[in-house]
């Protein structure tokens, strides 16, 4: 037990006198010009790419903060929770916290990294107030080019217009970008994604007109408008009608062959591995794969194998010097998430909110 035990209000923050942030942002704000790129537009249309991404935002985009400064007790930290300052509770003020925080963990996911501009500071003490969230395809780092990141960028250009470093928030993620580790799946999957696609526009069984041996040879040009001609008739209707020089071959395949059902499945799980994001939690099922027994332990491993990684970017940058100051620290409020009331009026203990337990199916 600490010094001071664990109360959860200790300082209040008056309300602070606001300035507007320095540096040049002339395309700040302006959000017709806004575009989150055309690669994450393009790859967001995989389901497994979109299902991923759509359940990590909305956990980390569900989380509130939490903050504190640490007390030592003489054998531990301890931590003494705080007031939440204003910034906090809402960072933009023109947005909620749950878009600006989804927005920010959605561009980590894509490109590795994620910024936020200052839109306000105290004039007491020149930390920031007030935030506003700029897409990571529209932002430059003249000093590095990617797709590894290696710090905080000096030269920052935003559609084109140079920022002040001083007043840009850089979030760097652990991993590079999903557009980058995962390009050659991700392009795979759109090719197949792309050939289903065609056979599902086929109003009829795939196939081939042959004229028959005893009738006098077509042209080119009228084989074409013969074949142009029945494929027509067939979006109209399902009856096909054909004289007695012309016979019709079926293809010897099946639609789970056309459809690629077997190819698309495993590339599915290859864009789970890339994203991070494990299969059974996507719907996708592996025989011998890990899977979950309870509501509580797929939260957990969604939690820990997935987004945690993205959250301790995001707290850890807005933990820094540079926003808070020393000694002073925020963090995602995991509570809530985590725990399941089912499981304590069960008589089943959660010790440790971050505590996974994982089963192995066995193999059929």
């Amino acid at each position: 037990m600490g010094l001071f035990g664990r109360k959860d209000a200790t300082p209040a923050f008056g309300a602070e006198t606001i300035k507007a942030a320095s540096g040049s942002a002339a395309q700040v704000g302006q959000f017709f010009t806004y575009t989150v790129g055309a690669t994450e537009e393009l790859v967001t249309q995989l389901p497994t790419i979109q299902r991923g991404v759509q359940m990590m935002t909305a956990v980390a985009g569900s989380l509130g903060f939490k903050h504190y400064t640490l007390q030592w007790t003489g054998e531990e930290y301890e931590k003494i929770y705080l007031e939440l300052e204003r910034w906090m509770v809402q960072p933009d003020p023109k947005v909620t916290r749950n878009f600006l925080i989804s927005n920010t963990t959605t561009d980590l996911i894509m490109r590795g990294r994620a910024f936020w501009y200052v839109t306000s500071r105290s004039q007491a003490t020149g930390r920031p107030l007030s935030f506003t969230w700029l897409p990571a395809a529209m932002v430059n780092t003249l000093d590095q080019t990617g797709p590894q990141w290696f710090g905080p960028s000096t030269e920052i250009t935003f559609n084109g217009m140079e920022l002040d470093p001083r007043e840009v928030v850089q979030f760097l993620s652990g991993t590079q970008g999903l557009i980058y580790t995962g390009a050659t799946a991700m392009k795979t999957a759109l090719r197949l994604q792309s050939a289903a696609e065609r056979f599902a526009v086929n109003e009829i069984a795939a196939g081939y007109l042959q004229q028959r041996p005893s009738s006098e040879p077509m042209s080119a040009e009228d084989l074409g408008e013969l074949a142009q001609g029945w494929a027509n008739a067939r979006r109209v209707s399902a009856v096909g009608a054909l004289n007695s020089e012309v016979e019709w071959h079926e293809f010897d395949s099946d639609p789970s062959k056309l459809q690629l059902v077997e190819g698309r499945q495993f590339q599915a799980l290859e864009l789970s591995r890339a994203i991070g994001v494990p299969p059974y939690l996507l719907g996708i099922g592996v025989p011998g794969s890990f899977t979950y027994q309870n509501a509580q332990q797929a939260r957990q491993d969604l939690y820990l194998f997935s987004v945690k990684q993205y959250l301790d970017c995001i707290q850890e940058t807005l933990s820094s010097n540079d926003i808070l100051p020393a000694g002073r620290y925020i963090e995602f409020d995991l509570h809530d998430y985590l725990e399941v009331n089912d499981m304590s009026e069960n008589g089943v203990e959660v010790e440790d909110s971050a505590d996974v337990r994982i089963s192995e199916d066995s193999r059929s």
